[in-house]
């Protein structure tokens, strides 16, 4: 299989814990236990893909036309006008990237997780193997490109058009990517907290309290496990808090005026500056959701510097910024 071929080459050169000694012979206990480990790691892959079936939907902040309260889920105007789009049918992964997944990807490259980033959330939150990993776009494509090198898979970032008619459970008008649509909280008061419990989606209460369990100092900005709460009717989870999403679009907020109906992949070029001048990508979903404000609402759009940066300058911030893939085949990739 090529791709247990590559995995024993990278791994014959640098090993899991680097590349200073890359000429020295390969163990052939260690080259079976790296074609092994990469074997494994490509059937949890495509265990962990979702199958969604193309087709039509009305893309975009759908709230006056179909609503329940017949009134707008976004006051931004990027997320209009709502337009038509036809998907060809893909794959996408039920749970964002995880630390487990990400520094698996680092090790079998040669590669150290990143020094270069701002908080202490960052190094805090890649410490928990099920939580989202962290990372900028250019990190997140690359990521991508890797799967679909050891599977034999076209594996991608999603398009800003894929992510939501999944979010959506293929384009259903569904508010937010929970269980049903909604935001739910346990009613009952919980001592000492301020804030109700999530049921489908995550509060300031929930994030408080796995800090505590992990023993951080994160508190309510904490990340969680990617599987935390019910996964939405499509089988996805957390695709509305828990981590804002990469995906592979330049952003635009006049893109919905001439997006194209089949398959949209965005602009072809940068078209938006920040603030500071900036390129910028679209992020989905949201950060940290919490149903006493909102958040997380599934039409959405946000622009993001690719690399993260926090101000003007190279340190990055990219405790919010998660991913994950799709693969790009008609049919079912498992």
């Amino acid at each position: 299989m090529r791709a247990i071929k590559f995995a024993i080459s990278v791994f014959g050169v640098c090993g899991l814990v680097g590349c200073e000694k890359s000429l020295e012979p390969i163990d052939t206990t260690d080259e079976k236990k790296a074609s092994l480990e990469m074997t494994e790691f490509v059937e949890e892959l495509k265990k962990g893909l979702v199958f969604v079936e193309g087709g039509e939907f009305l893309m975009g902040d759908y709230g006056v036309e179909h609503g329940p309260e017949g009134l707008p889920y976004d006051a931004d105007k990027d997320s209009k006008p709502l337009h038509k789009v036809e998907l060809t049918s893909y794959s996408i992964e039920k749970v964002k990237v995880t630390n487990r997944a990400f520094q698996f990807y680092l090790k079998y490259n040669g590669l150290q997780l990143r020094q270069d980033v701002a908080g202490i959330q960052y190094k805090t939150f890649s410490v928990a193997p099920h939580n989202p990993a962290h990372m900028d776009w250019y990190e997140a494509e690359k990521y991508c490109k890797w799967l679909a090198d050891i599977s034999d898979l076209p594996y991608a970032l999603p398009t800003e058009a894929q992510w939501e008619y999944a979010a959506r459970s293929r384009g259903q008008f569904l508010m937010v990517a929970t269980d049903d649509g909604t935001y739910k909280v346990a009613r009952e008061p919980i001592l000492g907290e301020r804030g109700p419990r999530g049921i489908n989606i995550s509060t300031t209460w929930d994030r408080r309290a796995f800090a505590k369990e992990m023993g951080w100092k994160t508190a309510g900005l904490s990340s969680l496990p990617v599987d935390k709460f019910p996964p939405n009717p499509l089988g996805l989870y957390s695709m509305s808090d828990n981590g804002l999403e990469w995906v592979n679009d330049w952003y635009d907020p006049d893109y919905y005026k001439y997006s194209p109906l089949k398959d949209p992949q965005g602009p072809d070029k940068v078209m938006f500056k920040d603030k500071l001048g900036r390129d910028t990508k679209v992020v989905r979903g949201q950060a940290l959701a919490n149903p006493a404000w909102g958040g997380g609402v599934n039409v959405h759009r946000t622009a993001a510097e690719p690399h993260g940066l926090l101000f003007d300058n190279d340190l990055a911030y990219l405790s919010s910024k998660t991913a994950r893939c799709v693969v790009n085949s008609p049919k079912p990739a498992n």
